[in-house]
Parts: C-alpha cells; sequence; structure tokens
C-alpha cells in the first residue's frame, strides 16, 4: 500500500488534467454546434424571407403590372392569370415539378426520388444547401418555377383563353422548365458547373439567368409569333388602362428582386449582400437609363415631324406665291387672295406643330405617328380642294369686279 500512497500524488494531477481536456473538447464542441444552429437560424429566416419576396413578384407584382397595361376590359383576366399560376405550378411542383428538377444524378432530367415531396423534410440536403432545411430550399426553388410561367403571360395577353393559359403551363413546365432547372441546377445536370460530370458543360447561373429569363424569353418570342397580332392592332385604340397599377407593379418587382438575387445564396453571407447590393446599384442604373432613352426618342420624333410639317408649311407658302403671281399676271386681283392663303397655311402648320408636340409629350408616339399621317393626308385633300376652289373664287371676284367698273363707266358717260 505504501508505494500507492507515494503514486496518489502525481496519478492525481494527471486525472484532472484528462478531466479538464475532456471538458475543454465538450465544450468546445457544444461551441460548435451553437454556432452551426445559429448560422443555420439566420440562412433559414432569409431565404423563407427570400422565398416570400419572390413569391411577392409574381402575386401582386406582375399582376398589377401586366394588369395596368392591357385594356380596361381584360384587367380582371390577365391578373388571374398571375393569381392561378401561383396554384398551378404549386401543385405541379409538389407532385412531380422538384423530383424532375433536382431528384437524381441524371444529365436531363431527375427521377422520382422526391415525387410528392417524399423524403423532402427538415434535415438540411449538403448537394444543394448544406446551413437550411431541405424544405427550405425546395420551397425557394418553387418560387422560381412559379414566376418563370407568369413571366410568359405577358407574350399572350388578351389573346389566349384562360383554360389554353393552363393546359400550356403544365405542358411548357414538364417539358422545358424541370428540365432546364435540373441541367443547370440539379446534380450531374448537362450544363451544372459545379455538381456536373465531366462530361457536362458549365453553364454559370446565380440567379435564374438561363433557367428563368431565358427559357421565359424565349418561349414569350415563341408565342407571340404563334398568336399572332391583337384584332384591331393599328386600327383601333390600345391604350393602357392605368398606369399607375403598372407603376406599383414595378415598385413591388424591384423590391421583390432582392429575394430573388440575393436569396440566390442560399444564405446570409457576404455573396448575399453582394448580390444585394448589386440588383439595387443595377436598377438604379437601368432606370436613369430608361428614362434618358425616352427622352431622347421624344426629342428626335419631335424634331422630325417638326422637320416635315415646316417642309410642308414652306410647299404651301410658295404655292400660294405662285398662285398669287398667276392671279396678278392675269391682271386679276389675287394679292389679297395669295395673303390669305399663305397665313391660312401658317396657322394650319402652327396647328399641327402643336397637337404633335402634345400627342408625343404625351408619351403615345405610335399613335402619334398615326395621326399625323392622317391628319396629313387628309390636309392634302382639304389644300386641292382649297387651291381649286381659291381659283374659281378668284375669276369670280374679278367677273364682279369688272362688271362694277364698266357699269361706273357707263354711269360716268
Amino acid at each position: 500500500m505504501r508505494p500507492f500512497r507515494f503514486c496518489l500524488p502525481l496519478v492525481l494531477p494527471l486525472a484532472a488534467a484528462a478531466q479538464m481536456a475532456q471538458s475543454a473538447e465538450q465544450r468546445l464542441a457544444a461551441l460548435e454546434t451553437a454556432v452551426h444552429s445559429a448560422q443555420s437560424a439566420g440562412d433559414n429566416a432569409w431565404m423563407l424571407m427570400s422565398s416570400a419576396l419572390v413569391l411577392m413578384m409574381t402575386g401582386p407584382g406582375l399582376a398589377l403590372f401586366y394588369g395596368g397595361l392591357v385594356r380596361k376590359k381584360n384587367v380582371l383576366g390577365t391578373m388571374m392569370q398571375s393569381f392561378a399560376l401561383m396554384a398551378l405550378v404549386t401543385v405541379l411542383w409538389a407532385v412531380i415539378g422538384y423530383s424532375l428538377a433536382f431528384g437524381g444524378d441524371r444529365p436531363i432530367l431527375g427521377n422520382f426520388q422526391y415525387l410528392f415531396l417524399n423524403g423532402v423534410g427538415g434535415a438540411p440536403n449538403a448537394d444543394y444547401a448544406a446551413s437550411i432545411p431541405h424544405q427550405t430550399f425546395m420551397v425557394f426553388q418553387l418560387m422560381f418555377a412559379i414566376i418563370t410561367p407568369a413571366l410568359i403571360s405577358g407574350a399572350f395577353a388578351e389573346r389566349m383563353k384562360f383554360s389554353a393559359m393552363l393546359l400550356f403551363t403544365t405542358l411548357w413546365s414538364l417539358a422545358v422548365y424541370f428540365p432546364m432547372a435540373h441541367m443547370v441546377w440539379g446534380k450531374g445536370g448537362l450544363l451544372n458547373a459545379f455538381l456536373g460530370t465531366p462530361a457536362s458543360i458549365p453553364c454559370l447561373d446565380f440567379a435564374g439567368g438561363t433557367v428563368v429569363h431565358i427559357t421565359s424569353g424565349v418561349s414569350a418570342l415563341v408565342c407571340a409569333l404563334y398568336l399572332g397580332k391583337r384584332r384591331g392592332y393599328l386600327v383601333e385604340p390600345m391604350k393602357p388602362h392605368s398606369v399607375v397599377l403598372s407603376f406599383v407593379g414595378a415598385c413591388l418587382l424591384w423590391v421583390g428582386w432582392f429575394g430573388f438575387n440575393a436569396g440566390s445564396a442560399l444564405g446570409s453571407s457576404a455573396l448575399a449582400s453582394s448580390a444585394f447590393v448589386a440588383t439595387h446599384f443595377g436598377a438604379a442604373a437601368a432606370t436613369l437609363g430608361w428614362l434618358l432613352a425616352e427622352w431622347l426618342i421624344r426629342i428626335v420624333m419631335l424634331f422630325v415631324v417638326i422637320r416635315r410639317l415646316a417642309a410642308g408649311g414652306v410647299a404651301e407658302e410658295r404655292q400660294a406665291e405662285r398662285a398669287g403671281r398667276d392671279f396678278g399676271s392675269g391682271g386679276r386681283p389675287g394679292g389679297h387672295h395669295a395673303r390669305f392663303r399663305v397665313r391660312h397655311a401658317a396657322l394650319r402648320s402652327g396647328d399641327r406643330v402643336r397637337g404633335g408636340r402634345s400627342l408625343l409629350f404625351h408619351g403615345r408616339v405610335g399613335e402619334a405617328q398615326v395621326r399625323i399621317r392622317r391628319l396629313s393626308g387628309r390636309f392634302r385633300c382639304t389644300r386641292r380642294r382649297r387651291n381649286s376652289g381659291s381659283a374659281a373664287h378668284g375669276r369670280l371676284r374679278h367677273q364682279r369686279s369688272q362688271r362694277r367698273i364698266e357699269g361706273c363707266c357707263r354711269s360716268s358717260a
């Protein structure tokens, strides 16, 4: 027993040191777990907010934007398209869409791994977003699937039946959007730059430039070309119902785009801040560029209209002077009539310039062009009739004056 007594003073410090080291490791592990939980909570909160912002772009955003641009009789139908697409695409996404877009590792299309959202729970999916729940990632991608066909609806507004729109959206989502989303964003996709195979063609798509905007833009162009022009286009006026609604919708799209772009970072990180800043400054610069382009177009159009009208006024003045010289050469009193015609032509030219300017400054450039063409043709016809009538009137006045002179001569004789 005595040897053990001598060893106790040496063993006890070692045991205490081992216990302290173990407790330090446990505390470090607990601290790491707490930090990861806090990061996951922050990322999850931002992604849920981003999902709501992207949905706001479709619901009130595009609905108000497109609804204000159509005619009054089609406002409710156009807004209802965006509302119905929110419900239709959500059901398609839950049943089969998410599985075809993000299930499996095939190059073109996914599989039925997540059919009816089977296996999509609160645990993160390390392949796509390791710091947020799998359900949050699924919901965020759902909002992209909703807004893409809603963007296309502006191309066939007022020209497609509601039932045909629902059928078209269903087939388009199955044939175009879900395969494209898998090829660009899905694991093993043909165009995936990060999770693809060595045979993949790398395509960098941070926030839907390929999956959302290119697919919707090309599809919208095809729809517009296939359906053709609206009935009565350039024949009857098709003024926007309410520019105020479109303005409110544009503002909502601006705000919603923060969730669209900054949310694509899949977390509240420095990358999200960079996308947020780029989105805001890019939208501000684009707005100023748009205003500048509108001003330049109006100034150029006004200059062209004034130049044409001035050329027409000069031609009228020359014709009036020529007519006055013709009347005066025959000894007929055409001077007063010529001055009247010159003054009348100047007044008509001034009215046309002011009318064209008012139309241009109200932003109806196309309508101004049509009306100016009609008015110019009408003025030509009126000028011909006025010229012929003026010549006859001048002859009649000349005959009357000759009769009066002859009567005066007879009375004096």
